[in-house]
């Protein structure tokens, strides 16, 4: 069932739209005046999330408030005698602090529990004897067990969806900044946004993505530089060129997302941003930077579409060239691939308890459809077991091994039985607390979950799902699909095979490539695990490729 999008109500002080006649005498849709002095950005961005958290007793480093008052003796004499024995202490315990912070920050739980997980491991076993241990019947008939209570409570019911009203209420500034109508002569979606102040100061200078690395500054001291000459200047009043993306590759991670980015970009009439994962519609809005560093500063969406202003000048001039030919048309897209798109929703944890509802009141996919609703999406799975080891490879800090990584799956296993003894499949698939607790992401690998909520609001001609074993083993026509899918122009043969012999990108590690397959038993259980779900999604998209049940491994063991 698709979401019936209805013109979206703007209130009258967040808008004020107009029509403009530009150079070529098109009519160009024109957004909000935009002022290179306003604070609304920057109150949007100091504005905290409202936090709450679970009533469970916090861990002893998670808090710690220590109030001293030193009480100073009066100098005398022979006090100098006793202050070695102080410098001794202090620094005894400061050897003590020192040591116990050491063992805090090299603990292997990267995850920020906000909320603490209430699903644990089955207590029945001894965590000194997992099954990779033990070779007693007993033991691999709790495991096959599990398994079966897990697969039996299974259930793909449809989602409960979001009105406008409520999405437009959840995120206002956004509403306010993205207008509702793009320029028609441009296949990207691009709009004109008036300026008022001082045109000449530096739009830039307060974009939280500019502190990302030394390439990410050179490229925004680039757009500083050339600002001023690609604003448009009519009836006195300037204009700047503003894009979203025409397409996403939304997930998944360890699938091939960095080989499809490196690909596409190739194409002559496809942009992309020098910062592959932006995150900005899973994290960065609201205010997180790595999800195990808790919550900072909020970045607004006017720092997302700062990302696509290079491409949007050249969209821009490639529009104003063609006009001047008799052309009124501009084919270039834009595109971004941050892996997280598909699947991260952890962060609606941080603003609705989980307790207050059972699932998401909304996902990330309501609020693109809401603003593009002819937007497109690739996302590139591989066999969810080998996604999960790869990712645990990629993704580990060190002590690696195959038995680790057989703990890891297994404590999983049975923290997300334990919730699904309490909850439905996809309020545990979207239980930030869980995913967080979980050692591995095994959440990531239950593809159908994500596609089934994805074709909620979107139509399946707009999601293109590849495998990454077929990309892997005929790159130019995996590659030809996305270019087909994308409605771009065909090639020259030298191009295409420019694009299709391109080396593979972020392969894995000679290091981790050494350690081998993963556990034959560690292969059972997730192969049961993911099972029921690879089924569901093999008759979803009528491909029983995505069952994933022959012994091929053809192009990923290497990812």
């Amino acid at each position: 069932m698709k979401v019936q999008t209805p013109p979206s109500p703007r209130p009258a002080h967040l808008l004020t739209g107009s029509e403009v006649s530009l150079p070529g005498g098109v009519m160009a849709h024109l957004h909000y005046k935009y002022s290179l002095l306003s604070s609304e950005a920057e109150e949007y961005r100091k504005r905290p999330l409202p936090l709450q958290l679970d009533y469970a007793p916090l861990g002893v480093f998670a808090v710690l408030e220590v109030e001293r008052e030193l009480q100073h003796p009066r100098a005398t004499p022979l006090s100098f005698l006793r202050r070695p024995r102080l410098y001794s202490f202090i620094f005894g315990l400061a050897v003590i602090f020192l040591i116990m912070a050491s063992y805090v920050l090299s603990s292997e739980r990267k995850g920020l529990l906000l909320t603490p997980s209430p699903y644990h491991v089955d207590p029945s076993l001894n965590p000194s004897t997992l099954p990779f241990n033990v070779s007693s019947n007993r033991d691999h008939a709790h495991m096959t067990e599990m398994l079966h209570q897990i697969v039996s409570r299974v259930d793909f019911s449809p989602r409960k969806l979001p009105d406008l009203r409520t999405l437009v209420h959840s995120e206002p500034h956004m509403f306010s900044v993205i207008p509702q109508h793009f320029l028609p002569d441009v296949k990207n979606p691009c709009w004109y946004e008036q300026l008022s102040g001082n045109v000449s100061a530096n739009p830039y200078r307060r974009n939280l993505y500019s502190l990302y690395s030394r390439q990410s500054r050179a490229a925004f001291q680039y757009l500083q530089n050339s600002f001023r000459k690609h604003l448009l200047l009519r009836d006195g009043r300037f204009f700047r060129i503003r894009c979203l993306p025409y397409f996403y590759i939304i997930g998944q991670p360890k699938c091939g997302t960095t080989d499809l980015y490196d690909r596409l970009r190739l194409h002559p009439d496809v942009r992309v941003t020098t910062l592959k994962e932006p995150h900005w519609w899973t994290r960065k809005r609201f205010g997180i930077i790595r999800p195990s560093d808790g919550l900072h500063a909020r970045y607004p969406v006017e720092d997302y579409l700062d990302l696509f202003d290079l491409p949007a000048h050249q969209i821009q001039n490639r529009l104003l060239a063609n006009r001047s030919r008799g052309s009124n048309h501009a084919n270039i897209i834009i595109g971004e691939a941050s892996a997280s798109t598909m699947w991260d929703n952890n962060a609606w944890a941080y603003i609705y308890d989980n307790a207050t509802e059972a699932e998401p009141p909304f996902l990330i996919q309501d609020f693109i459809h809401a603003l593009q609703p002819q937007a497109r999406f690739i996302a590139i799975l591989r066999d969810p077991v080998e996604r999960l080891y790869s990712d645990y490879l990629y993704f580990g800090i060190a002590n690696k091994s195959l038995e680790d990584f057989h703990e890891k799956v297994w404590e999983s296993v049975q923290l997300f039985h334990g919730c699904l003894q309490e909850s439905s499949m996809r309020a545990c698939v979207y239980n930030s607390s869980l995913n967080n607790a979980m050692p591995v992401r095994l959440q990531v690998g239950l593809y159908v979950v994500y596609v089934l909520d994805w074709l909620s609001v979107f139509g399946r001609d707009q999601l293109l799902v590849l495998r990454l074993e077929d990309h892997a083993a005929d790159r130019r026509l995996s590659m030809h699909r996305v270019f087909q899918f994308l409605q771009l122009g065909p090639l020259s043969e030298q191009k295409e095979a420019e694009i299709s012999r391109r080396p593979a990108s972020n392969t894995r590690r000679l290091a981790d490539k050494n350690l081998g397959p993963m556990l034959p038993l560690t292969r059972e259980l997730l192969s049961g695990f993911y099972s029921p779900f690879n089924r569901k999604l093999a008759n979803v998209l009528r491909d029983d490729a995505f069952l994933w049940n022959t012994h091929s491994r053809t192009g990923q063991r290497n990812r």
